[in-house]
């Protein structure tokens, strides 16, 4: 088979230069700051987006591309050449990104192989690299689709929020929605199970015990071989410098490939002060 094209959406994080510079189509989603409509990681970077998130009265809405906005880049990308597409997003439990994806790729006239993450942000973005590092080493659609499913089945991300508030009232709570963050500052660390919901990890007296346990949990991950990890923070360097020094102490046997700055939409629900990693077996 011939070249093959990688689509993706902005709650990868990655940001549209890179992406672009490697070859990966990205499709923006939305976030509608009352009757303003801005495109993720085009109209807002992240700086931008907290400064008006701030400044916000009320939480903003977020929407995803519609199935016409994937056919059309499916239809370039045939066009291009290209004799099939992996298309990569956010968890089909949070967004209606996938729907469209899938409902464009089944009017495509080349194939489209059409991947849920069952994440977000760096956990997505380990998968997008693990499909781009089998492109750029010769592999066909089949292969490149089978690297993505692998980081997808044995991938994990791991993030502590600041606050449950904006993850709560943005309605994307999942099984975490019940815990009482608030008192005993208790900071949850929160997953992505299989369904790609998310639900509690364990929770945590404190950032930097929180910090401490997905070090840890990374950590015991690396036991059987090296690991890939990804970061991600909201408008938080410094604690992602914990968290990288955390798992530095514990010696870890990993390769850091990645430091993801939340975009819009994803912050729209983590809040400010949020850091995580996302990590998996290396490829």
């Amino acid at each position: 088979m011939g070249k093959v094209g990688i689509v993706c959406d902005s709650t990868c994080d990655m940001g549209p230069e890179w992406l672009a510079a490697h070859d990966v189509v990205m499709l923006p989603l939305k976030v509608l700051f009352d009757d303003r409509t801005f495109l993720d990681w085009i109209d807002l970077t992240p700086s931008m987006f907290f400064q008006k998130l701030a400044a916000a009265s009320t939480l903003p809405k977020t929407s995803q591309p519609s199935p016409a906005d994937f056919a059309a880049v499916y239809e370039t990308l045939a066009g291009q050449g290209c004799e099939g597409i992996v298309s990569i997003h956010l968890s089909a439990a949070l967004s209606g990104t996938l729907e469209s994806a899938t409902l464009a790729a089944a009017g495509s006239r080349i194939p489209v192989r059409i991947i849920d993450t069952l994440t977000v942000s760096a956990g997505e973005s380990l998968v997008i690299r693990a499909a781009l590092d089998t492109r750029t080493g010769g592999g066909d659609l089949d292969a490149i689709e089978a690297a993505a499913r692998h980081v997808v089945d044995t991938g994990t991300l791991l993030f502590a929020l600041d606050t449950l508030d904006y993850l709560v009232k943005g309605g994307r709570a999942g099984k975490a929605q019940g815990l009482a963050s608030s008192l005993l500052n208790i900071k949850p660390v929160l997953t992505f199970n299989r369904e790609g919901i998310i639900e509690p990890y364990k929770n945590i007296r404190g950032t930097k015990k929180a910090i401490a346990e997905i070090a840890n949990t990374v950590a015991e991950a690396s036991r059987t071989g090296t690991v890939k990890v990804a970061y991600l923070h909201t408008i938080a360097p410094d604690l992602v410098e914990e968290l990288d020094a955390e798992i530095k102490r514990k010696g870890c046997s990993c390769e850091v490939i990645d430091t993801i700055s939340v975009g819009a939409v994803i912050g729209t629900y983590a809040g400010p002060r949020a850091v995580g990693a996302a990590f998996c077996p290396a490829w």
